[in-house]
Formats: structure tokens, sequence, C-alpha cells
């Protein structure tokens, strides 16, 4: 089943809402009306009461009494659809009107002894199909009790009451319709900056990821949305950004070991040549096939990082150990370029010991390899209550700060002109921080006053 549109959905929610606020308004309105027709009936009803009150009162004789019936028959000419019952206390009729209505029925709608009826309660009975509101009031005179009854035909209210409910029903059905209709252009008035922020959407493509949603002609309503989705389309052209240089790059890093492999294969082939000349020109495609090997490898471990497939130990790792035997590795080299180590403090946290001596390999080749002669790397340890810190310091050039944030990034060089040959494809700090967010860790990199500064922190919590 197709699901409904937006524009539909709020103009059928809107409908109901309007529907069922109309509906009790109409209740509340029918209550207001009967009991606006209730109150005016017992107005006229204690009217009468009183008055047949007052002429019992005043037959204060037996000859007076005996002419009662009569003023009250006078005194009732002309209000028609009013009936008038007075039974005595053996339960006889007194006076009754023409049209009141049988004395069984005028007691059931009394349901009370003589003495308790009060004239405050409306009684309500059914004769011959026709429906009466009246009040019954017992009263003593001359030592004998009776019981008073005064009901009123509301016929004409019922048939007021029936019309006023079926127009009000048919006011309700056609609001209701005039609502839906309205809602419904309403609704898509109001949806137009959506329809407008789905056609920009449409024609956004990867060749116009720079292209952003304007935000002042929204509403506030949708400015989250258009703030989220510029957001979403600068980390996209950021991806897009990365993954071109980093599809050019490995372009670049690969094309140049397979050309020296074809030129030497070319030279070799050229001519005849001894035995020491083609073993010297295959330690040399050995060369490049290292190089080419060891860029593959590492392009696929930080593959393997970035899909969550390597899961490093916790054992405890001794930094301090690891890093005095790197220093023992690359002394040679080290002293090859007139570059001293320096280690000071000491540390351990808990991770993979190869994944983390991996890092502190790469950091201290980088530091080494940038580290102006008869300068030191320095590499201090700090432990802390819940962290571990590792900090390699080398001296040189001021790294540019635009540089700074991407020098994780893989392949990137501060600078792309410089040739890097034997120095690596440039994978090497971005393998430091796929191993360092492994390990729940963070790397930081800053270069100020002839120093650049790599920072780890591990944490040593194992809970």
């Amino acid at each position: 089943m197709k699901p409904l549109s937006l524009t539909v959905r709020i103009s059928l929610y809107f409908t109901a809402t309007a529907c069922l606020v109309m509906l009790v308004t109409g209740y509340f309105l029918a209550q207001a009306v009967d009991q606006h027709f209730k109150e005016g009936d017992r107005h006229e009803l204690n009217g009468k009461l009183e008055l047949i009150q007052n002429l019992f009162q005043q037959a204060s004789s037996p000859e007076a009494f005996n002419r009662l019936p009569l003023q009250l028959h006078d005194a009732l000419v002309g209000h028609h659809g009013l009936v008038v019952a007075i039974i005595d206390s053996a339960g006889l009729p007194w006076f009754v009107t023409p049209d009141a209505p049988s004395l069984t029925l005028l007691q059931q709608a009394c349901q009370a002894p003589l003495a308790t009826c009060n004239g405050n309660t409306l009684l309500h009975w059914k004769q011959a199909d026709i429906r009466y509101r009246g009040l019954a009031q017992s009263l003593t005179t001359g030592g004998q009790s009776y019981l008073v009854s005064v009901g009123l035909n509301i016929e004409h209210h019922d048939h007021f009451m029936n019309r006023f409910l079926a127009m009000l029903a048919l006011a309700i059905a056609l609001a209701a319709v005039a609502t839906a209709g309205l809602g419904w252009l309403v609704t898509r008035w109001g949806l137009t900056p959506l329809r407008q922020v789905t056609h920009t959407i449409s024609g956004i493509s990867a060749e116009h990821l720079t292209d952003r949603l304007p935000l002042d002609p929204l509403p506030t309503e949708l400015q989250p949305l258009a703030t989220a989705f510029n957001d979403m389309l600068a980390r996209l052209d950021d991806s897009f950004r990365r993954l071109t240089e980093f599809s050019s790059n490995i372009a670049h890093e690969l094309r140049t070991p397979i050309s020296n492999l074809m030129t030497q294969t070319q030279v070799a082939l050229s001519s005849a040549r001894d035995k020491d000349a083609y073993k010297e020109i295959l330690y040399s495609s050995l060369e490049e096939y290292e190089r080419m090997a060891q860029m593959v490898s590492d392009m696929l471990y930080l593959a393997q990082t970035d899909n969550g497939l390597l899961k490093p130990g916790m054992a405890q790792v001794d930094l301090t150990a690891e890093t005095q035997g790197l220093f023992d590795y690359f002394e040679a080299w080290a002293e090859e370029r007139s570059v001293s180590l320096k280690l000071t403090g000491a540390a351990t946290a808990p991770g993979d010991r190869l994944m983390l001596r991996r890092a502190l390999s790469n950091l201290i080749s980088n530091a080494i390899r940038h580290t102006p002669p008869g300068q030191a790397v320095h590499v201090s340890l700090n432990q802390g209550s819940n962290q571990a810190t590792v900090m390699v310091d080398n001296p040189g050039p001021d790294i540019p700060a635009e540089h700074l944030p991407r020098l994780f990034d893989r392949f990137y060089r501060v600078d792309p002109s410089r040739q890097r040959k034997g120095d690596g494809a440039g994978l090497g700090l971005a393998i430091v921080k796929a191993i360092v967010e492994a390990h729940n860790g963070s790397i930081s990199v800053t270069s100020a006053h002839q120093t650049t500064r790599f920072q780890i922190k591990l944490t040593t919590l194992t809970g």
C-alpha cells in the first residue's frame, strides 16, 4: 500500500482534530440549550405552584374551599400545554385538568411519599407519545395533605431540539469537508519551502557538492534540517576530495616504481650482459618490489583498521622497554644522520604490544628523518592515574598551521612537489593514528619554536 503524502496526512490530522473540537463544542452547546429549556420550564412551573399554593391559603372557610376548584380552573385558562393534578392523602383525585396524565403516571414520576415532595426535582413522564416535564409538591391545609403536580407539554421543545441537533450535525459535516479542503490547501502552501528544498537537493550531484541550501528564506522549522544537510555536503565534499587525492596519490606512488622496473627491464633486454650486471638489475628491481609490497601492506592494514577488523589485545605493554628497543634498532641510522636519541620517564598501558611498537616506530623514524644533523630526538613518557602519555619531539623548521590537521591523512605531504624516494609512501602517520584510535586513545601534533611534537594519550583503565 502506497503511504499517504505528508500533505494528506496533515490535512487528515487537522480535519480529525477540528471535527473532535466541533463535536465537543456541539455537545456542550446542545446541553446548554436543553438546560436553558429546563430552567425556563422550572421557572414557569414554580410560578404555577405558587399560584395554587396561594389559592389554597386563601381558602380559609368551607365555602371558600368548595369554590377552590372553580378558581383553579379560571386561573389556569389560557395556559396551553399546562396540566395540573391535585391528589388527596387517600390517593384520590381532588382536582385534575382535562389533559392531565393518569394518577398512576404522576405517582410513578414522583417516586416519593407525599410528605417528601418539595417541588425542587423536575419530573419527566410520557403519555400518549407526548413528553411532559413537571414539579410535584405536597401541601397541608385544613388538616388535610395534598399532592399538587404541575406539568408542561414539552413536545415543542423536543421538535426544536431535534431540528437544532440535525442542523448542528449538518453544520459539523459541512465544516469537516471545508476544513479538509482548506487544510489541504493551507498545508500544501505551507510545505512549499520543503518542496523547494527537495528541488534544490535533487540538483546536487558529485560534481556539485559545493552547492549549499540557502538558510535565510527557509522557515525556522526547516533551518536545522538545511544546516544538517549542508554539514553533510561539506563532509561528503571533503571525503570526495580526499578520495580523489588518495586515488591520485596511489597512482603516483605506484607509477614511479613501475616505471623504474620497466626502464630497468628494457635496459637489461637491450643487450647481452654478464651475470653480475643482471644480478645488480635484479637487486634494484627487488628494492622496487619491496617498496610496492610495503605500500600495499600498509594500505591493507589501514583498510582493516577502517573496518574494525584489527582488535588489539589488552596485555600490559611496557612503553619504556619498547621505546628503548626501538632506539637500539634505529641507532645506526641515527648515527649516520648525526642525530641522537633521548628517552625520559616511564609508562605502561594496556594494548597490543606489536601494534603499539609499530606506532612508536613510525613516530621515531619520522622524527629522525626530519631532525637536522647535530640535534636530538626526545621521547618523553609520563604515567598518570588513568592514562599514559607519549611525546615525541624533534627539532626542525615549524610546520605551517594549515598543514597540521592533515598530517595524518594518507599520502599527504606538506610539500607536494617533494619527491621522497626511500622515505615511504606517506602512510606512516595515518597508521599511527589508526593504531592509537584502535586502542581508544588520541593523538595530536603541534609545531612551534622550531620543535614539532607528536603526543599520544592512552587510557590505562581496563574496566
